[in-house]
């Protein structure tokens, strides 16, 4: 899950960062397994609920031609930070004091690279329980009243407010209670129940969808027009967002040097069940496929305890995904200092936010492309680029100079066009 463990500051009464992997660290050094995991967990995330409807609008062939290579290129540009920390430890001799993509922000620009790194942390990680949020209001909305549109609760949503911000809402006061806990290692086993809860409904959501694949084959199409290419793009984006977790993760690995081969395995991994859930779920419910999957599970207890399953993992998660934002903007206003009204505050204008996105999926492309292209693609090459800048060849140079490039444009175009579809629904 992206940024979402922080690590604890020197003093074990200091409040957590975001720098710290999910899975505690132990006195000795993280092995080859451990890693792994912490990777896993790192990067699988709710956005894979998004992905076959985004097939649905792109063509199952551009889905998995843009996921395997939105992979490849996450994956290379997690790979500079790493080179880029290490490069300045030769010089400097102070890697362990780069703890955080925010640190090393700050090592190579200044306080405008941290600023810039706090911004889009604050922005994605935000994002994503913005996305959470939605999820969560438009399942309980369709397990609970569509399917009883006359009924007392229906009739008194319908002359006040909908079903969504009504559930949106009565998940406000236990955000504010969960927000409040200053310790991250009291919430951190929450997340990994999450991640497990996620990986069992994506097994059910899949034997599923084959099943029915095999009986109804609906009609599919491989490609879709220039105009979806952006959207897809920033939704598998978000879908493998978790490099602010690369560089605590390979300082607390073990043996460094296999690090880029376990983190290259995980990518791969990760590519191949995305692909296969994605492929799979269009495939069973054709042009019906609805932005949230497990809303085309239909009716049955298997369906009814997959949907409510991912709601309270979801409902658990969001305070160790909005952790980073409390990190942030307490160092910024309170000199670091706890602060519950900071915390209140975040969790209500998520919640403000939340309550005016109809659409799942399509929020997933534009937290991809506006944010999470800068920090996945523009920042590391970035980085990498000014401080590699005097022993680079041409080729080096053409490289990053191209990945900077190429995140600039997927973001300004694939904001553009998310805010197209959202504004698009709404009207």
């Amino acid at each position: 899950m992206e940024y979402g463990k922080n690590a604890a500051f020197s003093s074990a009464k200091a409040l957590p960062r975001e720098d710290t992997p999910l899975i505690p660290n132990s006195p000795t050094l993280s092995s080859q397994s451990k890693t792994f995991a912490n990777v896993f967990i790192a990067i699988v995330g709710a956005g894979v609920l998004g992905l076959p409807y985004a097939f649905k609008r792109t063509g199952w062939i551009m889905s998995l031609m843009m996921l395997f290579s939105v992979a490849g290129l996450t994956h290379y540009c997690m790979m500079l930070l790493i080179h880029t920390r290490r490069k300045l430890q030769s010089l400097s001799g102070e890697f362990a004091k780069i703890n955080s993509f925010g640190d090393l922000g700050f090592t190579v620009c200044g306080s405008v690279g941290r600023f810039v790194v706090d911004v889009m942390i604050v922005l994605s990680q935000s994002g994503f329980c913005i996305g959470y949020l939605i999820f969560i209001g438009n399942t309980m909305a369709n397990l609970f009243n569509a399917s009883s549109p006359d009924s007392l609760t229906s009739q008194v949503i319908a002359f006040s407010m909908s079903a969504k911000s009504w559930y949106i809402w009565g998940c406000f006061p236990f955000q504010l209670g969960l927000s409040s806990v200053a310790t991250l290692t009291h919430l951190a086993p929450l997340s990994i129940f999450a991640d497990v809860v996620d990986l069992a409904a994506m097994g059910v959501v899949i034997v599923k969808d084959v099943f029915l694949m095999m009986e109804n084959r609906p009609e599919v199409r491989a490609f879709g027009g220039l105009s979806v290419f952006f959207y897809g793009m920033g939704v598998a984006v978000y879908a493998f967002e978790g490099i602010g977790m690369v560089l605590p993760l390979e300082s607390e690995t073990k043996e460094r040097e296999t690090f880029g081969k376990i983190l290259g395995f995980s990518m791969g991994l990760i590519s191949v069940i995305y692909g296969a859930f994605g492929v799979l779920g269009y495939f069973a419910f054709g042009n019906d496929t609805q932005d949230i999957i497990t809303a085309n599970l239909g009716p049955g207890f298997i369906s009814l305890l997959v949907q409510l399953g991912l709601c309270v993992n979801l409902l658990f998660t969001f305070p160790l995904m909005m952790n980073p934002v409390y990190e942030i903007v307490e160092r910024r206003f309170r000199g670091g200092r706890y602060s519950l009204w900071l915390r209140w505050l975040s969790v209500m204008l998520v919640t403000l936010v939340a309550l005016t996105v109809p659409n799942f999926a399509d929020f997933l492309s534009l937290v991809g492309s506006s944010v999470c292209c800068g920090l996945g693609f523009v920042l590391p090459a970035l980085f990498h680029l000014l401080v590699f800048k005097e022993e680079m060849n041409w080729k080096g140079w053409t490289i990053d100079a191209g990945i900077v490039s190429l995140g600039l444009v997927l973001a300004v175009s694939g904001t553009w066009y998310a805010l197209m579809e959202i504004f698009a629904i709404k009207a």
